[in-house]
């Protein structure tokens, strides 16, 4: 899987998504030791939307961060897109409750949503998974109005420090181990952390938000510095 790039590596992640839909929930608990429930509702904090505003939640997977959203204001439009229809489908099937999210199926990089159009745009671990972060980050800059906020939630390649090597035993053999105990998917759970330690430092994702036109543009580190959650603005003019 290292060695795909373009649209073979964008179809693989698809398929991966596909493959262990039913079970990513459960996963995710397990190899964050429960603590992704704090990082949605510090997305949600940051995104801040108004009331009868409009969220537009990417990557939505199942929809824990598009239901957050709803949960923290009902009088809000929800809406969660995702290339994966296997994992939305999950979500609706698992979770009945979130049957007030407006499910979309779309491509991260062009979404099929007008300019100037949601309040707050936010994503769960999308920007590694895209051939081309800059033009998924000047989508959701596109669909976002004036003085919107944009909030991303990613991993983040471990710092070099006392703890880098127990991070990368945690993301080299204990989750690709807990991945093929729990999912059957074990090619999944070794992509997932390859992809984390190739990734951007938050510094340099920070940067790329600002080069495609985000301003106010900053970030938190949440896990031992490996989950980062970058927020901006767009512009008012």
């Amino acid at each position: 899987m290292a060695h795909l790039t373009g649209q073979e590596r964008a179809q693989y992640v698809q398929n991966m998504f596909g493959r262990i839909a039913d079970r990513y929930d459960r996963m995710n608990r397990l190899m964050t030791f429960g603590q992704d429930v704090t990082w949605r509702r510090y997305v949600i904090d940051k995104a801040n939307v108004p009331p009868n505003g409009r969220l537009l939640d990417i990557a939505t997977g199942t929809g824990d961060i598009a239901f957050e959203g709803w949960a923290r204001n009902p009088t809000i439009q929800t809406v969660g897109t995702d290339f994966s229809y296997e994992m939305m489908d999950a979500g609706r099937r698992t979770y009945p409750e979130r049957r007030v999210i407006d499910w979309a199926d779309s491509d991260a990089l062009a979404l099929p949503f007008p300019e100037n159009h949601f309040d707050a745009v936010t994503s769960g671990f999308l920007i590694r998974n895209v051939i081309d972060a800059e033009k998924s980050l000047s989508e959701q800059l596109r669909v976002l109005k004036p003085a919107g906020t944009v909030v991303v939630l990613e991993s983040s390649p471990p710092k070099d420090n006392l703890l880098k090597p127990f991070i990368k035993i945690h993301l080299n053999y204990v989750i690709p181990l807990i991945g093929r105990i729990v999912t059957g998917q074990s090619d999944a759970y070794q992509y997932l952390p390859s992809s984390t330690q190739k990734f951007q430092t938050p510094n340099a994702l920070a940067n790329t938000m600002r080069r495609v036109g985000f301003v106010g543009v900053g970030y938190r580190m949440f896990m031992f510095g490996t989950i980062a959650v970058h927020f901006g603005r767009k512009p008012l003019d």
